[in-house]
């Protein structure tokens, strides 16, 4: 643990600790829907349409989708900026049309975008955004929150003299000020690199086990699969899949195993391809099959029969992003590879 993760995760732990009564479900969303109005020659435009989504306290939960499939209008809903069409939504305990101050005291947005007033230090740009809040001053932990996101020597420095990692930082540290037991990071990594990537989910997971949950929208597959527990998968404003991440895996009863021979088998002998091998380069075979269905010994053992020796053996599992392909169709494909929103 870094030295400004234990603030940290006392924060989170604080933010969570704070409710009176923990519910189950950090979100619930039962029917909910957001249609555009007619504008100029366009159609009226459905962006959600009847989402019945339930998000565990203390997740950390992934909310993927191509382009256009209506993440944004879901957080802008959650965050007060967008009125829903229909449906109902609840923060934390509270009704968003019933409670609508204590629904958005409940959560925290980092968007995508950095929207910080360059003249104002980070220590100023809390303090500002704990009043917008209503958080009385003796209640605030500006100092604490800035040391907990590594910019506690920077409190007084200009949000213009900051870079990209610390402004990034920054987001998160305003997210913050209200110590919401729900945080919503809508494409937090989207153009920053690697090193910057992985301090800030540092960050992030020490806020998730210290109790806050973890709303993360992302086109970075690999990502969301490696950090979330639960995913969400939505597609032209329907939830088309929502389940643990390990579950939606095996969904594809699917695997690739790669052959490195000791000699090229080439021509391809007529039996092998009968078994489904195929050439995968100079001295290797590829084998697509289904694990649930498929014993490997037999297939393996007509390698040798076939003359050749197995020098070494690669297996590639079902990705999270061959999931989003089949639910969201082809054209996700190229979104998902380059970050698109």
């Amino acid at each position: 643990m870094t030295a400004s993760s234990a603030p940290l995760a006392m924060l989170s732990s604080a933010a969570a600790a704070t409710a009176p009564d923990l519910p189950a479900f950090a979100l619930q969303l039962d029917g909910l829907s957001k249609t555009y109005a007619p504008r100029g020659r366009f159609g009226a435009v459905t962006a959600l349409d009847r989402i019945d989504l339930k998000v565990p306290r203390g997740a950390m939960f992934g909310l993927l989708g191509p382009n256009g499939a209506g993440k944004s209008t879901m957080i802008n809903i959650l965050a007060g900026l967008v009125i829903k069409t229909g449906g109902t939504a609840r923060i934390w305990t509270h009704d968003i049309d019933e409670e609508p101050r204590q629904s958005r005291a409940a959560i925290g947005v980092v968007p995508q975008e950095l929207n910080i007033d360059p003249f104002f230090t980070p220590f100023e740009l809390l303090e500002l955004q704990a009043g917008m809040y209503g958080v009385p001053k003796r209640e605030r932990r500006t100092m604490e929150i800035l040391d907990a996101v590594g910019l506690a020597d920077k409190s007084r420095a200009y949000a213009r003299t900051l870079s990209g990692g610390m402004r990034r930082r920054l987001m998160v540290a305003k997210a913050m000020v209200h110590s919401p037991p729900i945080l919503v990071l809508d494409e937090p990594t989207a153009g920053v690199d690697v090193e910057l990537r992985q301090t800030l989910w540092a960050y992030i997971r020490e806020l998730n086990r210290g109790g806050t949950t973890i709303l993360l929208t992302t086109h970075y597959l690999e990502e969301a699969q490696e950090l979330c527990d639960r995913i969400a998968i939505i597609d032209h404003g329907h939830l088309v899949a929502h389940d643990t991440t390990e579950a939606l895996l095996r969904r594809l009863d699917a695997k690739e195993i790669i052959l490195s021979l000791g000699a090229d088998p080439e021509p391809l002998p007529a039996r092998l391809a009968g078994l489904g091998f195929e050439r995968a380069g100079p001295a290797r075979l590829r084998l697509r099959y289904q694990p649930s269905c498929t014993q490997l010994g037999p297939l393996l053992a007509a390698v040798g029969e076939a003359g050749y020796d197995i020098v070494d053996v690669s297996t590639e599992e079902t990705s999270l992003q061959d999931i989003f392909l089949q639910l969201t169709g082809s054209g996700a494909e190229e979104r998902a590879v380059t970050g698109g929103r």
